[in-house]
């Protein structure tokens, strides 16, 4: 057992303290050194992903697929799905969202540049598309979305609309530090699960407090020019490296 893995089992062992406005002040000051450039790579992937889609809707439906009446035609029959499309639907999503997640990784790791006012760059956002890292991400995302997804569409199925996306938000809390865990404490996929659903139940308020803060600070964005939410969501990305900055840290060989 490596020495990263040692000190996690202590914490889960022991418990640990945590101090909401060290947390948050730590957050916004790393977040203040890459909002800006975060929220230009986030805003930039998210058109060339919008320009890629209406490319493949063009041509497999027409121009006219693109209309407003179009649009919430889709909508419609999305919200109408049963069955087998709704599982190659949810599927699909689920297969984006775990290729996509070592952005998110990658979002974080600039977090942790700032703390130390290393220079970071474009390549810093795509650092995890490594053999080393890319399979546990995409993993521990993959195993995550699965596992809320299906219990959300079986209790939808049958009958229990609301708890369905109430345990949906509970695992994505519970599993908030997996991704940091891969990358900054070199484990795997089903540890780092299990390893954040321990270390979120020692302290499961005050980082519910931290998280709907950041998830609040991320939604003024939308207040006056939608825009502005690409430069804010990087603040959640800023928050989850606090976090386990503040319960886990770095070995001293590490930060020097």
């Amino acid at each position: 057992m490596n020495q990263k893995k040692d000190r996690i089992e202590e914490i889960i062992r022991n418990g640990y303290q945590l101090d909401f406005e060290k947390v948050f002040n730590k957050a916004f000051e790393n977040y203040k050194k890459i909002a800006l450039y975060a929220g230009l790579m986030i805003f930039v992937f998210t058109v060339i992903l919008m320009t890629i889609a209406a490319s493949i809707t063009i041509s497999l439906l027409g121009l006219a697929a693109l209309s407003q009446e179009s649009m919430k035609e889709l909508s419609l029959n999305l919200e109408s799905l049963s069955g087998l499309n709704l599982i190659i639907y949810v599927g699909a999503s689920v297969l984006f969202s775990s290729l996509t997640s070592p952005l998110t990784a990658g979002l974080i790791k600039m977090a942790y540049c700032a703390d130390r006012d290393e220079e970071f760059h474009v390549s810093t956002v795509f650092s995890y598309y490594t053999p080393k890292y890319f399979s546990q991400i995409f993993t521990a995302t993959f195993l995550i979305l699965l596992v809320s997804n299906g219990v959300s569409m079986l209790l939808n199925y049958s009958g229990v609309i609301l708890v369905g996306p109430m345990i949906s938000v509970a695992v994505s809390f519970f599993t908030m530090l997996t991704i940091p865990l891969i990358i900054f404490s070199d484990l795997t996929a089903v540890d780092a699960i299990q390893y954040s659903f321990s270390i979120v139940l020692k302290q499961p308020l005050i980082l519910l407090a931290l998280i709907i803060v950041a998830i609040i600070g991320a939604m003024v964005g939308f207040i006056g020019c939608c825009i502005g939410v690409f430069f804010t969501i990087p603040f959640v990305y800023s928050m989850y490296y606090a976090m386990y900055s503040e319960i886990i840290g770095f070995d001293h060989e590490e930060e020097l």
